[in-house]
């Protein structure tokens, strides 16, 4: 996967570290932003770009897995490579456990880093498609009337046009109207396309029972 447009956010108290890390992934032509403190980080402007996130664990005043707590909190979808020479099992695993992508216990080679760098970045391409993919079919949601937003969970459940037309006390005619609107809006050509399209945006279909 291309690599192109992406940052790699380094966030260390050690400036001999930061500025040893900002070397390796330049040297690996890829863009490198330093931090001083977990704070710092925090209240920095992040360009909306494919990144990962090189974090040391022990840090003055915010820690490295205070970090991370806060980043999740958030709703970041940063993935991190933590990085210490202080680090325990219960530690690493503690890290794992809240989504770091890697753990690495210092002094690691070069080419391991560069590794869970390359891992990272391709890992967060693919959920920031993920999650483009999700915003675009929330907003052909959003963009249903009430009634056909009411709509869409039967048809997506399988229920049958006359039982949608019982169920909201219209008929039958103006089901299939309002299911051909829905297609057109959400863009797609079967109800397979629109169960797949529903779900990825959080809209699962309801048990239907027949008797």
């Amino acid at each position: 996967m291309e690599l192109k447009d992406t940052l790699v956010f380094i966030v260390d108290d050690n400036q001999l570290v930061r500025d040893s890390l900002k070397q390796l992934v330049k040297s690996i032509n890829l863009e490198a932003s330093t931090f001083s403190s977990a704070q710092d980080f925090l209240d920095a402007e992040l360009p909306d770009k494919s990144c990962c996130l090189i974090l040391d664990v022990r840090m003055p005043k915010l820690s490295g897995l205070e970090l991370q707590e806060k980043l999740q909190k958030k709703g970041s979808i940063i993935p991190i490579i933590f990085i210490s020479g202080h680090g325990t099992v219960p530690i690493s695993v503690r890290a794992m456990k809240a989504g770091a992508v890697d753990f690495l216990q210092k002094p690691f080679e070069d080419q391991v880093l560069i590794d869970a760098i390359h891992h990272a970045l391709i890992k967060n391409k693919q959920t920031r498609q993920v999650q483009l993919e999700v915003n675009k079919i929330k907003k052909k949601i959003q963009s249903l009337t009430q009634r056909e937003s009411e709509v869409l969970i039967p048809v997506v459940s399988g229920v049958l046009n006359k039982e949608i037309a019982y169920r909201f006390n219209m008929s039958e005619s103006t089901v299939k109207t309002h299911r051909a609107h829905i297609m057109q809006k959400m863009e797609v050509n079967s109800l397979a396309e629109l169960v797949r399209a529903t779900e990825k945006a959080g809209i699962c279909p309801q048990k239907t029972n027949r008797n």
